[in-house]
C-alpha cells in the first residue's frame, strides 16, 4: 500500500514551521495576488517565497503554489511573471485556468488540477494528464467509490481534502459573496455570507419595500434550525482505512486562513492516522484521541463530506462559528531564552500566568509549542503565579526571542 503524502496549508510562515515539525510532507500556500485566499491577507511574498521553499526543503517537504483563482486578460502578464518567478523554487503549482496551464508547460513547471476544475471522472483526469498535469485535485463532491475508481483508472496522481471547511457550492465555485458584496469567491475575495443565518421577509409586490399597503411592517422569520448554507467541517479521521484503501496520493488539509495551531494539530494528528493505520494498529481508542485533538482547534461541526454520497440536510452545521473545546488568549511575549537551562523568560502583558497553566508560544521559526507551565521563577525566587506588567521564567523547549505566548483555556 502506497504512503500517501499529509497535504498541510501555510498561511504565513509561523503556519509553515508548525507543518513541517509536525510531520508535513508538503505544504501548499499561495502569493499575494491570482490565489483563492487573498482575502485572508497573510499570503507569503515574491520576496519571502524563496526563504520559505528553502525552510520546507531542508525538512524534506515539497511546496506547491496555488495560482487557482480566475484570470482575467489584464492579469496574464503578471501570471506568467509570477510562474517564472515562483518556478524555480516550488515544486508545482496548483491551477484552475487553462492559460497558467500553458505557462506552466512554457517554462517547465509541474502543475496539479485544482479543485476548482471541478474534476469528478476518469476521462477528465484522462484529458488532464494528456495536457501535462501531474496530478488532480479532485472535486469534493466525488464519492469514495467514485475517488478509487478514478485513482485505478485515470493514470494520475490523485488528492482529495480530507479534512477542514467545506463549501456549499459545488467545487468552491459560489457566486453569492459577488452578488451580495461584489467580491468574488473565484478571485479569493469571498466574505462568507453561507455562514450567517437569515431573516426572510415578506416585501410588497409593487414598491419592494417592507412597508405593507396599510402602513405596517412586515413581519420576518428566521430561518432554522441550520445556518442553511454553511455546510459541516470536513474530518476523515474515523475512515483513515478506506482512504488509503483507495490508493489517494495525497491528503489535503483546508486550512490556509486559519491558525497555526489548527496547522499543529491536524497535521499532528493525521500524520499518526496514516502511519498507525499502515502498520496495521489504528484502533478506534486512537482515533477517538485524534478526533478529540482536533476538536481542541478552531472547526465547525464533523461530518466525512461527500465521500459516502450526495448532500442532505445533515451537512449542514447548525451553529455558525468555531466549537472548538479549547481557546487561547493573548498572554504576553518571549523576553529571553536560556538555551543551557531551556528555560524562557516571558513578560507578561495581557493577564495573569500561574503555575498550572496550558500556555502555547508561537512564532514564525518556532512554530508552535504546548506546555503546561509546572512552576515559576522570578530571579533565585519560586512563585505562584505573575500578575499583568510582570515577568517569570519557566522550563520551556526552544523558543524565540519576540515569539507570541498564549493562555490556553478550555471551554466551559
Amino acid at each position: 500500500m502506497k504512503r500517501p503524502e499529509i497535504l498541510a496549508p501555510a498561511g504565513d510562515m509561523t503556519c509553515l514551521q508548525a507543518a513541517l515539525q509536525n510531520g508535513a510532507d508538503a505544504v501548499y500556500l499561495g502569493l499575494d495576488a491570482l490565489n483563492m485566499r487573498v482575502r485572508s491577507g497573510i499570503n507569503f511574498t515574491a520576496r519571502t517565497l524563496p526563504a520559505a521553499c528553502r525552510r520546507a526543503h531542508a525538512a524534506g517537504a515539497k511546496v506547491y503554489l496555488t495560482l487557482n483563482s480566475i484570470v482575467f486578460d489584464s492579469e496574464l502578464a503578471e501570471m506568467r511573471r509570477m510562474v517564472r518567478m515562483s518556478a524555480k523554487h516550488v515544486d508545482a503549482f496548483i491551477v484552475s485556468d487553462f492559460a497558467v496551464m500553458l505557462a506552466c508547460r512554457e517554462y517547465g513547471a509541474p502543475f496539479h488540477v485544482s479543485t476548482q476544475m471541478s474534476c469528478s471522472n476518469v476521462e477528465s483526469a484522462k484529458f488532464f494528464k494528456s495536457f501535462g498535469a501531474e496530478r488532480v485535485v479532485l472535486a469534493r463532491e466525488c464519492s469514495l467509490d467514485e475517488v478509487r475508481r478514478i485513482c485505478r483508472r485515470s493514470g494520475l496522481e490523485v488528492e482529495t481534502f480530507v479534512h477542514g471547511a467545506q463549501c456549499v457550492a459545488e467545487s468552491g465555485r459560489c457566486f453569492l459573496s459577488h452578488h451580495a458584496y461584489g467580491k468574488s469567491a473565484c478571485r479569493g475575495e469571498c466574505r462568507q455570507p453561507c455562514r450567517r443565518q437569515f431573516l426572510v421577509q415578506a416585501v410588497d409586490r409593487y414598491t419592494g419595500s417592507p412597508i405593507m399597503p396599510d402602513g405596517t411592517k412586515a413581519p420576518s422569520f428566521e430561518v432554522g434550525p441550520h445556518t442553511v448554507m454553511s455546510a459541516k467541517d470536513l474530518c476523515s479521521l474515523p475512515y483513515v482505512r478506506q482512504l488509503l484503501a483507495a490508493g489517494i496520493a495525497s491528503w489535503k488539509i483546508e486550512g490556509r486562513a486559519r491558525n497555526p495551531e489548527y496547522v499543529a494539530a491536524t497535521v499532528s494528528a493525521y500524520r499518526e492516522a496514516r502511519d498507525a493505520a499502515m502498520k496495521g494498529v489504528y484502533t478506534k481508542a486512537m482515533c477517538d484521541s485524534l478526533v478529540e485533538r482536533v476538536s481542541r482547534v478552531f472547526h465547525r461541526e464533523f461530518a466525512f463530506g461527500l465521500f459516502n454520497g450526495r448532500p442532505g440536510k445533515d451537512q449542514f452545521t447548525d451553529f455558525e462559528d468555531s466549537i472548538a473545546s479549547a481557546v487561547k488568549r493573548q498572554l504576553g511575549i518571549v523576553r529571553n531564552y536560556y538555551a543551557k537551562s531551556s528555560v524562557v523568560e516571558v513578560l507578561v502583558r495581557d493577564r495573569r500566568l500561574k503555575v498550572g497553566d496550558t500556555v502555547q508560544i508561537q512564532g514564525p521559526s518556532t512554530g508552535v509549542v504546548e506546555l503546561v507551565v509546572e512552576s515559576l521563577r522570578r530571579d533565585a525566587d519560586e512563585i505562584r503565579f505573575a500578575d499583568k506588567g510582570s515577568w517569570a521564567t519557566f522550563k520551556c523547549p526552544r523558543v524565540r526571542i519576540g515569539d507570541k505566548v498564549f493562555l490556553v483555556e478550555t471551554r466551559r
